[in-house]
């Protein structure tokens, strides 16, 4: 049988990077709303939202929310996809323009101080060291994130890591981009992500029912994520992901 095409998450996966996120959120969102108040220091209403938010934009806007007094945190929670509708109604502004404004003051951030930027992000323990030894298993790996491509595989070239390729959000869907791979590559493929609804859609798209789906334990969960997972998702723990291939779940 043909060794597997492991297909890896970024954020939450192989980086840590939510220093980095509420730094590039609130930059954005200060130079779209400068009047608005936003600590230098991520509350702790942005670690739990991060669970929820899907695509970059929704940082910025999250921080354009967490600067509202009034803001009722349990509701946005309970309603996530309503509220950033909502939200984006009120700050009247668009998907794109927050993305742009993100990837704006990233790129800016690189080319001033790339150190300062890179040192924002930190790998999660042993996953380098994990990563550099399935070449030796024998087994292929790549990234697919919902970051741009290029900020991706700035902090990959950084930790010295060299994946067959990486699709930022750039390349379409997590789901578009599986079934692309799916109908190109004669391995099996293997999807590592931290985000439940993802690994959720995955196993609804027709074409997909092959992909072995596992999520990770250490990454970005909500309350609950990890509990009474549906057929085809499996729960990754480090001492599993450490493990030969033969051995995961």
């Amino acid at each position: 049988m043909a060794p597997p095409l492991l297909v890896f998450d970024f954020d939450g996966v192989l980086v840590d990077g939510m220093a980095e996120y509420w730094w590039s959120a609130r930059g954005a969102a200060l130079a779209l709303r400068p009047e608005r108040q936003l600590s230098p220091i991520a509350p702790p209403g942005f670690s739990r939202l991060r669970p929820l938010i899907h695509k970059g934009w929704e940082m910025v806007l999250a921080a354009l929310e967490l600067s509202r007094p009034e803001l009722d945190l349990e509701a946005y929670l309970g309603d996530y996809p309503g509220h950033i509708h909502a939200a984006l109604e009120r700050w009247q502004l668009q998907p794109h323009q927050l993305q742009e404004r993100l990837e704006q003051l990233r790129r800016e951030a690189i080319r001033q101080d790339p150190q300062a930027w890179l040192a924002l992000h930190r790998p999660y323990p042993g996953v380098p060291e994990r990563l550099a030894a399935l070449a030796a298993e024998g087994s292929d790996w790549l990234v697919l994130t919902t970051k741009g491509g290029a900020f991706a595989r700035q902090l990959l070239k950084a930790y010295g890591l060299q994946p067959l390729a990486v699709y930022g959000h750039e390349q379409g869907s997590k789901p578009e981009v599986l079934l692309r791979l799916a109908a190109e590559q004669p391995q099996p493929l293997w999807f590592v992500e931290d985000r439940r609804p993802t690994l959720e859609a995955v196993r609804q798209t027709p074409g997909l029912d092959t992909v072995r789906c596992f999520l990770v334990s250490w990454g970005y969960l909500g309350p609950g994520d990890a509990e009474q997972l549906p057929a085809g998702i499996q729960l990754l723990q480090p001492r599993q992901f450490a493990q030969p291939l033969a051995d995961w779940p």
